[in-house]
């Protein structure tokens, strides 16, 4: 089933937070709901794949979608690019689906603007700094110079949270998602 009117899901939050777990499952809940694949120049984590998880691009590709106006967002983020292309958003919208995007406080600043009255934001804040700081080194995915830029970064982020058209605290997946879901629900069904 599509979506009368397609919107912009936007999901933002400290890495770490849970925001990619958390729109997993809206995107089994919501058929009306397509994933914005962004693009990055970081490399893969773990078993992540090109295409799926992100877009993995070269800083000149990147840099080259840049300059020929092809990302509706862009930022540079712990020293890597991410972006989200307007074809992806174009398609969806042309084919009545809403679109989920999971990215950072920069780029969801960009979709509200250049969005305004089809861009619902929502920010995952983790329940706390040091619950932030556990998550992340539980991943074992980074180095400890990555794991402080992220902590430091989340620190400026969380102080943007209010700029968000509503917060999610993730204290508990389960109930984390069942505000979640509510949000989204009153949006696109």
């Amino acid at each position: 089933m599509k979506s009368r009117t397609p919107f912009l899901i936007v999901i933002s939050a400290p890495s770490g937070a849970g925001k990619t777990t958390l729109c997993q499952r809206l995107l089994v809940e919501f058929p009306n709901l397509k994933l914005s694949i962004s693009s990055t120049t970081r490399a893969p984590r773990g078993s992540e794949k090109d295409g799926v998880e992100y877009h993995f691009l070269t800083s000149e590709a990147f840099k080259d979608g840049i300059d020929q106006g092809r990302f509706a967002e862009w930022a540079q983020v712990h020293g890597n690019y991410y972006g989200t292309a307007k074809q992806t958003i174009e398609s969806n919208f042309k084919k009545g689906y809403s679109v989920l995007l999971d990215i950072d406080v920069q780029g969801a600043e960009l979709l509200r603007q250049a969005f305004p009255k089809q861009c619902f934001s929502i920010f995952i804040a983790p329940p706390s700094m040091e619950e932030l700081e556990r998550r992340l080194r539980a991943r074992k995915t980074e180095r400890e110079e990555v794991i402080l830029k992220r902590l430091e970064n989340a620190k400026s982020e969380m102080d943007q949270k209010h700029l968000f058209d509503a917060v999610v605290v993730n204290d508990s997946l389960d109930n984390a998602y069942a505000q979640l879901k509510a949000l989204v629900e009153k949006k696109i069904r």
